[in-house]
């Protein structure tokens, strides 16, 4: 038993060490990928001839939980034209998804009208709440040119519920929980638009989707 032991630790260091050998090799293609991924989505929301700026580098990092929907620091990337600002493309969180966190990207001109939005990950049900992937369904393109008159704007409900939106044929929850987050993610950040686009960049370069810690 003893022999048998020491070989499935030998084993399962063999393979850890083979895990941890192949996460690095793979980790700069990930990183790439992760970019491309995030660049793709930021040139959908965002009109490449609106802006000079390079989108991608000019970016800064926020914590704020009530706004975003997390405690983790969340990326705001701000569009520039001749340093006039543009637009913001900014991450946050729906965290009363169906199935969890609804993670987006929500894009908002400086006149303060929603350029689009974006499921960049989610656990919703296939075939059910995953409507909101544009890879599925249109449903998320419904936000385009939409703009927020509050925190209360009766509008920005889904139809069941007396608002303009859709919802899901037997998820209704889902839809709820990215109206909302994009309802009062587009409310602060027309609130805070000047001093988000006068913070410095702080987002690390080489991982576009990476949330940091929260520092108090």
């Amino acid at each position: 038993m003893r022999r048998n032991g020491l070989i499935l630790a030998v084993f399962a260091l063999v393979a850890t060490g083979l895990l941890m050998f192949t996460q690095h090799l793979t980790a700069d293609r990930i990183a790439a990928q992760q970019r491309n991924e995030l660049m793709r989505t930021l040139h959908e929301l965002i009109p490449d001839a609106s802006y000079n700026n390079d989108l991608y580098a000019d970016c800064t990092q926020v914590h704020a939980p009530e706004a975003l929907g997390s405690q983790s620091q969340q990326p705001i990337y701000r569009a520039r034209l001749h340093g006039q600002p543009v637009a913001l493309a900014i991450r946050t969180t729906a965290p009363d998804g169906y199935s969890g966190d609804i993670h987006l990207l929500v894009a908002i001109a400086n006149s303060g009208t929603v350029l689009g939005a974006r499921v960049l990950e989610h656990r919703e049900t296939p075939g059910l709440g995953d409507k909101i992937d544009v890879r599925r369904s249109d449903w998320i393109e419904s936000f385009a040119n939409e703009q927020v008159q509050s925190a209360t704007d009766p509008r920005w409900e889904v139809r069941r519920d007396g608002g303009a939106f859709d919802q899901f044929s037997g998820a209704t929850i889902t839809p709820r929980a990215v109206i909302n987050a994009i309802q009062r993610t587009v409310v602060w950040a027309n609130q805070q638009q000047a001093a988000l686009f006068a913070l410095p960049v702080t987002c690390q370069s080489n991982s576009p989707l990476q949330e940091e810690p929260a520092h108090e």
